[in-house]
């Protein structure tokens, strides 16, 4: 019997960042990591020298970029971007916090709230929409780096996406799982169970932020 040579994606979120601490919308908007965000990111650094892999790739949003490039430094990789692995355009929502969307935006916030995949975001973008890119880019890893080993550096938004993808959970049902800033997931393709599919190993650890300080900001 064939066996499928395993891909491992070692998925990151980015450093917490100063909207993450207000509690604000970021999506293509940006902010730049805050000194518990740049801890964070040093911290993983340290977490990644552990790890075998052979490339890093980050998003191309600016939070992104600056956590790859301290895990860099750690590491000796050379940090590629993909916009494709961006979080989802919230368009008019970018930089509001909660209540300043429930005072300015309530029936966007409505729409959210009904979890319908197909709806766009004045000036964003729909869940679907960003579901597609961020699963494109896996897609294509998967097809042309089969049996590698590969570092993202990605947004809560995409871990939503790589759950779903991975889980089959549908895009209309609200999220069963938390992403905390710098948290560290991997997932595994190869065969598995007697079948080739895609698994869960590790999902949002954050053991190497003892004493660093965890967070759950948006986006």
């Amino acid at each position: 019997m064939q066996t499928q040579p395993k891909t491992t994606l070692l998925v990151i979120r980015h450093g917490e960042t100063q909207w993450n601490a207000e509690q604000r919308y970021q999506g293509h908007g940006d902010s730049p990591l805050t000194e518990t965000g740049r801890n964070q990111a040093k911290a993983l650094g340290l977490r990644m020298k552990a790890f075998q892999f052979d490339s890093l790739i980050s998003s191309d949003l600016g939070r992104a970029q600056k956590t790859a490039a301290i895990i860099a430094g750690y590491t000796g990789h050379r940090v590629e971007t993909d916009r494709r692995i961006r979080e989802r355009n919230y368009g008019v929502l970018e930089g509001l916090t909660v209540p300043e969307i429930k005072a300015q935006h309530s029936e966007i916030l409505n729409k959210l709230d009904q979890n319908d995949p197909d709806y766009v975001i004045p000036m964003g973008e729909s869940h679907r929409q960003h579901y597609g890119r961020n699963v494109s880019f896996i897609n294509e890893r998967l097809n042309q780096k089969a049996g590698t080993s590969i570092a993202l550096v990605v947004h809560g938004g995409v871990l939503d996406s790589i759950f779903r993808y991975v889980a089959g959970l549908p895009l209309d049902r609200p999220r069963c799982f938390t992403t905390n800033n710098a948290s560290l997931t991997i997932v595994t393709h190869g065969d598995f169970y007697g079948t080739t599919r895609w698994v869960i190993e590790r999902w949002n650890d954050v053991g190497h932020l003892n004493g660093v300080g965890q967070s759950r900001g948006l986006g």
